[in-house]
Parts: C-alpha cells; sequence; structure tokens
C-alpha cells in the first residue's frame, strides 16, 4: 500500500513539474500566462507597455496587441457615442458592459495559456504579426 501512495506521489510531482516547466519566463522574469493577463488587466495601456517590453516573446506580443486594438477602438467608439445625446449615452453604457465582458473573458483565456482569438481583431492581429518587420 505504501509503494502506490510513493507511487502516486510521484506522478503528482511530475505534473506539477510539467505545469511550471509550460509557463515561460518573460522578459520581466513571470510566466508568460501572467504577463498575458497584465497585457488586458490594464486595457489598451497595458497592452502598449508589454508591446515595447517584450520584443520576442509572440504570445505575450499577440495578447498585447488584442488587447491595444480592441480596448482603445471601445474607448473611442465610448467617446464618440457618448458626445450624442440620450442615444449616445445608452450605447455608451452597452459598449462599457461588452468591454467588461470581453475584459473578463480574455484574462481568463490567457491566464489558461491560451491564445484566444476574439472574433475579427483575432484575425487582424495575427495579420500584422505576421508582417513583423513593422515592429
Amino acid at each position: 500500500m505504501d509503494e502506490t501512495k510513493k507511487e502516486s506521489n510521484h506522478v503528482h510531482g511530475d505534473k506539477i513539474k510539467e505545469s511550471q516547466a509550460d509557463h515561460k519566463k518573460t522578459a520581466l522574469g513571470l510566466p508568460e500566462n501572467i504577463e498575458a493577463v497584465l497585457c488586458y488587466l490594464f486595457a489598451w495601456v497595458g497592452g502598449i507597455v508589454f508591446l515595447v517590453i517584450e520584443n520576442k516573446n509572440d504570445f505575450i506580443r499577440f495578447h498585447a496587441l488584442q488587447s491595444i486594438f480592441v480596448f482603445l477602438s471601445l474607448n473611442v467608439l465610448s467617446f464618440i457615442v457618448g458626445i450624442i445625446p440620450f442615444f449616445g449615452w445608452f450605447v455608451g453604457g452597452l459598449l462599457s458592459l461588452l468591454g467588461f465582458a470581453v475584459w473578463v473573458i480574455t484574462m481568463f483565456k490567457a491566464y489558461k495559456g491560451e491564445r484566444y482569438k476574439l472574433p475579427f481583431v483575432g484575425d487582424l492581429v495575427e495579420s500584422v504579426m505576421m508582417n513583423k518587420k513593422a515592429f
């Protein structure tokens, strides 16, 4: 019985080591999934910061660019429609709710280590990343 206990602990220990190895370190020394979350946590500002800091990690750059494209677009759009009385305020509120939902989903997916592509924006980000010479 002691052997099975040791064996299960050994297997469990290997899983811990494998999961720790899955998250590569980055320029800041953080696991890449944590940096990806930080790209979204501070919206487009965080995206710009991590786009500048991480010039070699494609996983972080993907999340940074997606954060910039989504949240900067939502901010500009909310500002523009916010100028329109009543109707614009209603649409601005809906955009805020949409932004919050996207914010939570993208942070959750990034924390799980997923390269989650948002509709339309994810493809745009990947096409920009194909042209790395622009950065």
